[in-house]
């Protein structure tokens, strides 16, 4: 990363256009499907930035410059998608995309994950373990998270897409 400083900063409504702009992008768009209107991404991330949503959502920087996005959330604040995945207290989940293209391919998607979820998602004493379920053909991710430290612990369908749910415990 060239010296360059990794960091996160929470998502704030400044950020929704970019994140709709982001959401466009033919990369992320084929993963990120849900959010056509710059209106869907505010009616999506608002409620979350005021709080009113518990699922956190965050800008990753390098530098100053964001290059991405990453949220977690706790599992158990999702009934539904606790049941499917059969996950207990003190998961948190985790999801994530890089915005340029370009910055793709190169372990930052590996680095991202990692530090996010020692700082962010481990920063809490509670949280034991972080999920994930990328799309089971999405190789690159799946590698990334793999590399991460995360490993595959089963494979699900849902929304009729198969995904692979990959899990990496705290370390003691």
């Amino acid at each position: 990363m060239d010296g360059l400083t990794l960091r996160f900063r929470p998502l704030e409504p400044a950020d929704l256009h970019l994140m709709h702009e982001w959401l466009q992008r033919p990369h992320v768009k084929r993963w990120w499907r849900d959010r056509e209107t710059y209106e869907a991404v505010v009616e999506h991330y608002l409620p979350s930035i005021e709080g009113d949503e518990p699922t956190d959502h965050y800008l990753a920087l390098l530098g100053e410059e964001p290059i991405g996005y990453v949220e977690t959330y706790l599992v158990s604040d999702y009934p539904d998608y606790a049941a499917l995945i059969g996950v207990a207290e003190g998961v948190a989940g985790v999801d994530l995309f890089i915005a340029d293209e370009a910055l793709t391919g190169q372990g930052l998607g590996t680095e991202i994950l990692r530090r996010f979820v020692d700082e962010v998602v481990f920063g809490t004493p509670s949280t034991t373990s972080c999920v994930a379920d990328p799309a089971a053909r999405n190789v690159a991710s799946r590698r990334a998270f793999e590399k991460a430290g995360f490993r595959v612990v089963k494979e699900f369908v849902e929304d009729g897409e198969p995904h692979a749910l990959m899990r990496r415990d705290r370390s003691v």
